[in-house]
């Protein structure tokens, strides 16, 4: 699938704002199954800096300070993005998860892509009890580490209400657990808690899905904003494998991988600070249009 993918985000203030510092990861990545033919970001007003990059775990970022006072901040990325991931593997012929969890706690890789960085907790995703005594229902003794991951993802399907009114980027994991309602960043923390409760790695993705569904198919949750979703670490032999719980899917060419990290924290697309008084509105608008 080709994809032509346009985020614009833009920010009101009610007072001027003299100063703000941005750290943008917008731009798709190029890697793991898909290639960037085309891909920019345009800021207004002009930043007075700007400096392109990777971060870590290989993530495209761009900073830009502005010191022009401004009462608006526009970010606009556009891409066309090539998608062709290989097939998943049949889930029943995955390693058992226990002899997934021992090779990824004894891995001595420190590489971006190596699964001891998603052991542990995160700034996200603190160990919750609860989370994890939820994900070890679907995770009986030897079982296939894929088979017991996307039942667990359908359950979240199951028993979460997709709510974008439920919860805020502030909103801690256990209370988005706790509550069963919140959006796709809610249910990727949650399965990735649980994951990283049984000893297994999980990281969390930020990126889209495509806006216009096939022919005779259900629009997806989160389609016309960010999306979130979750890798699995199923082994040496399989690698990593994207699960999304919002919408009960092993990820395919739908998906557009943007940006890789531990949580939310690791791929935020927009952050950074701004010095001024007043309030904020922000608006954000996505199309992910399938053009070939």
């Amino acid at each position: 699938m080709i994809y032509d993918v346009r985020h614009v985000t833009t920010y009101g203030y009610s007072r001027p704002v003299p100063f703000a510092r941005c750290i943008l990861k917008l731009q798709p990545r190029s890697d793991g199954g898909q290639s960037i033919t085309a891909s920019t970001i345009s800021v207004s007003p002009r930043p007075a800096e700007r400096a392109d990059g990777t971060c870590f775990f290989g993530n495209r970022m761009t900073t830009v300070s502005i010191a022009k006072p401004h009462r608006e901040l526009k970010v606009e990325m556009r891409a066309r993005v090539e998608v062709r991931r290989a097939p998943a593997p049949f889930p029943g012929l995955t390693r058992a998860w226990e002899g997934v969890a021992g090779l990824a706690l004894a891995s001595d890789s420190l590489a971006p892509d190596s699964p001891a960085h998603h052991l542990y907790p995160s700034r996200l995703v603190p160990p919750v009890a609860a989370v994890t005594d939820y994900a070890r229902q679907s995770f009986a003794s030897q079982r296939p580490v894929l088979e017991a991951a996307s039942e667990l993802m359908a359950r979240i399907r199951r028993d979460f209400t997709y709510d974008p009114e439920a919860t805020e980027v502030s909103t801690p994991l256990e209370e988005a657990f706790r509550q069963r309602h919140g959006v796709c960043q809610d249910f990727a923390h949650v399965m990735i808690a649980g994951l990283r409760g049984l000893g297994l790695p999980a990281a969390y993705v930020s990126g889209y899905i495509r806006t216009i569904p096939p022919p005779g198919e259900k629009r997806l949750e989160g389609a016309d904003a960010s999306h979130a979703w979750v890798m699995l670490w199923c082994g040496p032999e399989t690698g990593w494998i994207g699960l999304d719980p919002t919408n009960d899917l092993i990820v395919a060419d739908d998906h557009i991988v943007t940006a890789f990290g531990r949580d939310y924290a690791d791929v935020s697309p927009l952050d950074g600070v701004l010095v001024g008084p007043g309030s904020q509105k922000i608006a954000v608008a996505v199309d992910v249009i399938p053009v070939g």
